[in-house]
């Protein structure tokens, strides 16, 4: 049979294992590469904008000129919430975490959409593409507004005049970013907008194999990289960073949790057998966010992490592991690291559901049993 065939001790995870033909996403783990719809992930953090690389991975191609200004349009008109959206964040962020309360907001915008029918939304590729463009769009609006209401403030309109990145950055403080900022955030954005079939990709994927809406879909990837192993890396990598303090503290910390055999947060991939591309990028960032800064503590503190662990391991950083220190220059708070990873993966996340409607197949897989066999039913009085 199939599964003696397969030593599945090896295929745990499904690690190895073919599941789908995609044209979105192709990674090299062994000479450490990542292309988006045939671009190399480098050329478009340097060239490239967000609004850019999501109509890429949507619509399989870079737009023209003509294209572009168009969908930026359609961007800037859907990033404003209905009002029963503002109440719900009202109400959640001071009792639901953000991971969670962004869940349930998109839960929410499914309630009033077009195209319903008696067993619930229709699958129709034009009204998928709106709904994809209205949800990267508004995630943004919606993380912070959480954010300001969590704060007892008032929620900051979005400004039509600035870009996708810049204006997230502006929602939050009322302050318009500076043009390094606001391009740092714009080049981290474009390196988590996707990355093949991730566990929460692979949730979406799966949800819309059932034909069910795109909303759900997206639901559904939430709640996968809301787990530490996925989106909470990078909150995790970061209290690291903060418990060690400086870099004349960070090689004594590091070998101290190897002889303990403890992890290290941001090292290691499950595809990348080399240095991650994304995290390649984000060290230069951080580079020069700290110099801009005049303050170079935190990445050089990660530069000594990723210097002893190279020396010691053998082991890389991943893109969770210089976000950190990314997000920190940018001010951004920590609890928030994961949400951002979702404001980003939108666009990743559907278009893998429109790419999964269009040659559907119901995903469903085999497990191989290893209970029992053969038992009897006992009444419950004779049980013991």
């Amino acid at each position: 049979m199939l599964e003696d065939a397969l030593d599945l001790d090896a295929r745990r995870g499904l690690e190895g294992v073919y599941v789908a033909s995609s044209n979105i996403c192709f990674i090299d783990g062994d000479k450490g590469r990542l292309i988006y719809r045939g671009y190399d992930i480098s050329e478009l953090a340097r060239n490239s904008t967000y609004e850019e690389v999501a109509y890429l991975l949507l619509f399989g191609r870079l737009p023209n000129r003509r294209e572009f200004i168009d969908f930026k349009k359609r961007l800037i008109s859907y990033r404003h919430l209905p009002s029963y959206i503002v109440g719900l964040l009202d109400y959640f962020c001071k009792v639901a975490n953000p991971m969670d309360t962004l869940r349930t907001a998109v839960s929410g915008l499914s309630c009033n959409q077009y195209g319903f029918s008696d067993t619930g939304m229709e699958v129709d590729m034009e009204s998928n593409y709106k709904r994809a463009i209205g949800l990267i769009a508004k995630f943004p609006t919606i993380i912070a507004y959480y954010h300001r209401l969590r704060r007892d403030l008032e929620p900051i309109p979005p400004d039509p005049k600035l870009n996708h990145a810049a204006n997230f950055l502006y929602m939050l403080t009322g302050e318009t970013p500076d043009e390094i900022s606001a391009r740092a955030f714009d080049m981290d954005m474009i390196l988590h907008a996707e990355h093949g079939f991730n566990a929460s990709t692979f949730a979406a994927r799966t949800t819309v194999s059932t034909n069910s809406d795109i909303y759900s879909a997206v639901t559904a990837a939430i709640g996968a990289l809301k787990g530490p192993l996925h989106g909470g890396a990078a909150e995790e990598t970061m209290h690291m960073l903060e418990e060690i303090g400086y870099a004349e503290n960070a090689e004594r910390y590091v070998l101290d949790k190897l002889e303990k055999h403890e992890r290290v947060m941001g090292f290691g991939h499950r595809v990348y057998n080399t240095y991650d591309p994304r995290a390649k990028i984000l060290k230069e960032i951080s580079r020069e966010l700290g110099e801009m800064k005049k303050n170079p503590r935190w990445y050089e503190l990660s530069r000594k992490i990723e210097e002893t662990m190279i020396r010691e391991k053998g082991l890389y950083p991943n893109v969770d592991f210089y976000s950190a220190s990314v997000y920190r220059y940018l001010n951004l708070p920590v609890y928030m690291y994961s949400p951002i990873f979702a404001i980003a993966r939108i666009a990743g996340w559907t278009a893998h559901c429109i790419e999964q409607y269009s040659g559907n197949r119901l995903i469903r897989p085999l497990s191989k049993y290893t209970g029992p066999m053969g038992l009897r039913y006992v009444d419950i009085s004779n049980r013991w």
